[in-house]
């Protein structure tokens, strides 16, 4: 029996949930008129990827990354099931240089990802800017290293939430991604993936190479809870209850 796949490049399921009310709206309203939202307006890039589930490589996820540099070295995206207004906050990820992702304990490397054949391969795009525009940053994204998780499993229709947060890799090599799941999101955005991989030709990786541990090492990883004792606060010996 074949496997089930499961990729999505559009928006999930409605969620459950009353419109929003008229009064919640005006409340949002004032209160968005004297609040900076300082950290989300640090956002400046919009990139297009795909992601899969580290320990299933046939659930592919398009993923739309709304991303801000902290530094030089690191920058932190916010990552949805689409580009719409409704669109749900599915993840994040985290992008550092390659001179950080060498100072990380090695148990750590494996839960980072590289991005070189990611971009070379034309799989990253900036939705809407111009290709000449997108080369000069993509060329800096294609020697970094990123870690990410997903929190909503909307390829499998979840309208909530649901489960464990799932480690999430990117393609290393030609073969890993759907067709169909290429051409649909080529068609939505009006990109060539195999064009952009002609001119990202002289793009560079890492200066070292791809570490070996990175990617998972080569392996599977998944997320598993176990029950614990919880250490109380002294003056509180019991725990939630």
């Amino acid at each position: 029996m074949e496997k089930a796949v499961h990729l999505s490049t559009k928006n999930g399921p409605k969620v459950p949930g009353e419109p929003t009310k008229t009064g919640t709206s005006m409340v949002d309203t004032a209160a968005s008129a004297v609040q900076s939202f300082a950290p989300i307006n640090q956002i400046h890039q919009h990139l297009c990827a795909f992601h899969f589930y580290a320990y299933d490589m046939t659930r592919q996820v398009e993923a739309h990354h709304f991303c801000g540099h902290i530094n030089e070295d690191m920058r932190q995206c916010l990552i949805y099931d689409g580009p719409d207004a409704n669109a749900r906050l599915i993840g994040l990820e985290y992008i550092v240089t390659e001179k950080l992702f060498m100072t990380l304990p090695d148990d750590e490397k494996k839960l980072w990802h590289t991005h070189e054949w990611e971009v070379k391969g034309g799989f990253l795009f900036m939705p809407g800017v111009p290709e000449a525009i997108q080369r000069q940053d993509l060329e800096k994204v294609a020697k970094t290293y990123g870690k990410v998780y997903h929190f909503w499993q909307v390829d499998l229709g979840h309208q909530l939430p649901i489960g464990l947060p799932n480690i999430m890799m990117a393609v290393t090599r030609d073969g890993q991604l759907y067709p169909e799941m290429i051409k649909e999101t080529e068609k939505q955005f009006g990109v060539s993936m195999d064009k952009e991989r002609e001119s990202r030709a002289y793009m560079k990786g890492p200066d070292h190479g791809i570490h070996p541990l990175a990617n998972g090492g080569g392996k599977g990883l998944t997320l598993e809870v176990r029950e614990v004792d919880i250490k109380p606060v002294e003056s509180v010996p019991r725990v939630f209850v």
